[in-house]
């Protein structure tokens, strides 16, 4: 795997992503089961598209996620001021430097939009930032998670009790921190919340955080430049009213990202699923 990591990385991005354009039809094509789910969650979206614009935006999203798979070892492993270079355009930064310069902690929201991975390299070229990650199967995969990532001012810790503990004490010490908000956390983890309009299991972690610590929230997506140009970033200000649901609010906030690049969100991914052990969202309505 560092070997074929290594050969990918020596191709320009732009090469890289029209071959993952290519990988993106190819695993469509393979694997009904995939091709299932992402048909499924971006029709039951209810985007308003109609059926010429939903095929266009089904097409697009295929590719853009053979994309994402082949520009992972480019963004790992090339020289980290090259990848941060990547970034071509950056709007809405000064408001994490306006909380960092106040020594306030930044919660930063990374959705599964565009090259999500650049994201955290970008803010570690600038200031301390941590990360949680979920760590992988594979030994050799989580060593290269943690070559590929953990550069500049980067810091990962993993998903659990551990891993909180250690995004807090960021926080207090005024840096920043990372979180995927639209990853299924575990069970006792998170509540069901609306997510176009389906239930999705969605994390109670960020309410405490901000509770906890009086943290800034940012959200931040990435949007894949066309023939292979780099990235924009876009940063934004969020704020939740504590008296109602932070999940609800969060998920509304997704929406919102999402409906603005809905061809490079990750469709495929199994938001709906039912953490091992939770209730469905029917049975606890019932209850």
């Amino acid at each position: 795997m560092v070997a074929l990591f290594e050969v990918l990385a020596r191709l320009p991005l732009s090469v890289l992503h029209r071959l993952g354009a290519l990988f993106g039809w190819l695993v469509y094509r393979l694997s009904p089961r995939y091709a299932a789910r992402l048909r499924d969650n971006l029709q039951r979206a209810n985007l308003g598209l109609d059926e010429v614009r939903f095929k266009q935006t089904l097409h697009a999203n295929i590719r853009e996620a053979g994309k994402g798979v082949l520009e992972l070892p480019w963004v790992w492993r090339r020289p980290f001021a090259q990848v941060v270079a990547s970034v071509k355009q950056c709007h809405g930064w000064q408001h994490v430097a306006a909380a960092h310069a106040q020594g306030k902690g930044v919660i930063v929201l990374t959705p599964h939009v565009g090259c999500f991975e650049v994201i955290g390299l970008y803010v570690a070229a600038h200031q301390p930032f941590t990360c949680m990650y979920r760590p992988p199967r594979y030994p050799s995969l989580d060593k290269l998670m943690h070559q590929g990532r953990e550069r500049g001012q980067m810091k990962l810790v993993a998903t659990d009790l551990g891993g909180v503990r250690h995004l807090l004490k960021a926080l207090k010490r005024g840096e920043a921190i990372g979180v995927l908000p639209d990853q299924v956390p575990g069970n006792g983890e998170g509540e069901w919340a609306p997510f176009f309009g389906r239930p999705a299991y969605t994390m109670t972690l960020i309410g405490r955080l901000i509770e906890s610590s009086g943290a800034a929230l940012v959200m931040c997506h990435s949007e894949r430049l066309p023939q292979g140009e780099g990235y924009a970033l876009h940063f934004s200000p969020l704020s939740f009213d504590a008296s109602g649901s932070i999940p609800q609010q969060m998920n509304a906030a997704l929406e919102a990202v999402v409906r603005q690049h809905p061809a490079q969100y990750l469709w495929s991914y199994n938001r709906y699923k039912v953490p091992r052990g939770a209730l469905p969202p029917d049975v606890n309505k019932d209850s």
